[in-house]
């Protein structure tokens, strides 16, 4: 991922040190299971432990090795190998390139994903905050972009943090499937190590072992691990949508934070356009499309091959930073997002108090009139009071002597509060928030 979109905590997890950092943790701890079992001594597992280490200088020697080599783990193990000398032959002792390999990957996503769920802690924080900040701001439910009934900001929020809630979920649940590990070996049949190396190696480095591997671990493993991220990219990309919406001039109901100094456009100086918005929305289409040949990754060929291994170099970094970049992107957008009530209250007013029609349909086919009739007399008063210039609905069914046969005008008085569309806001709330709600 390009340096702009890179945090450097998660910059780290996917650096190239790092990686080779998690391959010589596997091998160290290969080196101190043959210790427990009687294959390397004592002073030489010692040796091992206190000489080999991961700089920038042994970096830039394993990438020198790499192109004579053309393989770059027999260039890590040649690097650190001299780094101990004669016991340096201990090193990778029985082992196939994807035993380190797959190990260390899954080193590395259980690393990317503890950031991840913090991140997504954070973001629910910011949520819940939100939710009960507007919990009684009252705002236009839309469906189909077009005014349907009243709500509050603050559900919108108290959605989301459900969402995300699962996102969580999902994300812990693949941090369970991809911490795994497999030493057994070319093909997987522990051909020269006994199983007993793996089960030592796996408890040192807190992973368990793939029952059945095959030479690699499985790859479902790590689409499932894409698919999360892809999801909650996807969710995201829900908030940026929606508040890039509610940002349109003629909208202008929330707005993303506009810093000072900042500038948003080089011709038009008047211009706030929501462009952190518009960047998590394009991040999210990357992080989707890589889930795809994450899934292809699936189908290798035979006990092995590695044509997984190209796109998992670019997909796995890419899309973890990404997704960590955006996560905190959304985080601050919410904690700085500019809200304007009275623009919603404006809003509403363009509906010329339309949204009040399906409790007037309602309200009639409770005096014991058909659905038919009812919709049919309340749609045109609708229509009229939408078609007449300064005609607001309520003046129109007051208007119609067909509406007051049934209805007086104390009753309309009742249905038009629009606090009637609000009163199970605190059920819903119950239920999202549970016991901390009060």
């Amino acid at each position: 991922m390009i340096k702009r979109y890179t945090l450097p905590e998660m910059g780290n997890i996917w650096s190239e040190k790092n990686k080779f950092q998690k391959w010589l943790d596997v091998e160290i701890a290969v080196c101190k299971a043959w210790n427990k079992l009687g294959k390397i001594p004592d002073e030489a597992l010692k040796e091992i432990i206190e000489k080999t280490h991961i700089d920038d200088e042994t970096v830039e020697r394993i990438n020198e090795l790499d192109k004579v080599y053309n393989h770059d783990v027999l260039a890590f193990v040649s690097a650190v190998a001299e780094q101990v000398g004669e016991n340096g032959r201990y090193i990778h002792l029985g082992l196939t390139s994807s035993d380190v390999i797959d190990t260390a990957l899954a080193l590395i996503m259980r690393e990317s994903l503890d950031l991840l769920i913090k991140d997504v802690e954070k973001l629910l924080e910011v949520l819940k905050e939100n939710a009960f900040k507007y919990k009684n701001t009252v705002m236009m439910g839309r469906t189909h972009g077009v005014h349907a009934e009243p709500m509050t900001f603050g559900l919108k929020f108290a959605l989301w943090y459900e969402e995300f809630k699962r996102n969580k979920k999902r994300l812990e649940n693949a941090r369970e499937v991809i911490s795994v590990g497999t030493i057994s070996g070319a093909v997987g049949t522990y051909s020269n190590i006994p199983p007993e190396l793996e089960e030592l190696t796996l408890k040192e480095l807190n992973l368990k072992p793939e029952p059945v591997a095959n030479q690699v671990i499985q790859r479902d493993r790590h689409a499932e691990y894409m698919t999360a991220l892809a999801i909650t990219a996807s969710s995201l990309e829900k908030i940026a949508v929606e508040i890039r919406h509610l940002q349109r001039t003629e909208v202008l109901e929330a707005q993303e934070p506009f810093k000072k100094g900042q500038r948003g456009s080089s011709a038009m100086p008047h211009k706030k356009n929501p462009i952190t918005c518009e960047r998590i929305t394009g991040l999210a289409r990357v992080i989707r499309s890589n889930s795809l040949p994450a899934m292809e990754d699936i189908t290798l060929w035979h006990e092995r091959d590695i044509s997984h291994s190209s796109v998992e170099r670019v997909i796995l970094p890419d899309s973890s930073i990404a997704l960590d970049y955006i996560l905190n992107l959304t985080i601050n957008v919410l904690k700085d997002l500019v809200v304007y009530p009275e623009n919603m209250k404006k809003n509403m007013d363009k509906s010329k108090g339309l949204y009040f029609s399906s409790k007037v349909l309602v309200a009639l086919v409770e005096k014991g009139l058909s659905r038919d009739q009812a919709y049919d007399i309340v749609q045109r008063n609708a229509m009229k009071a939408w078609d007449t210039e300064n005609l607001m609905f309520k003046e129109a069914l007051l208007q119609d002597p067909e509406v007051m046969s049934y209805l007086s005008k104390e009753e309309l008085d009742k249905i038009f509060d629009v606090n009637e569309f609000l009163k199970n806001i605190d059920y819903i709330y119950n239920r999202v928030f549970g016991r901390e709600y009060s």
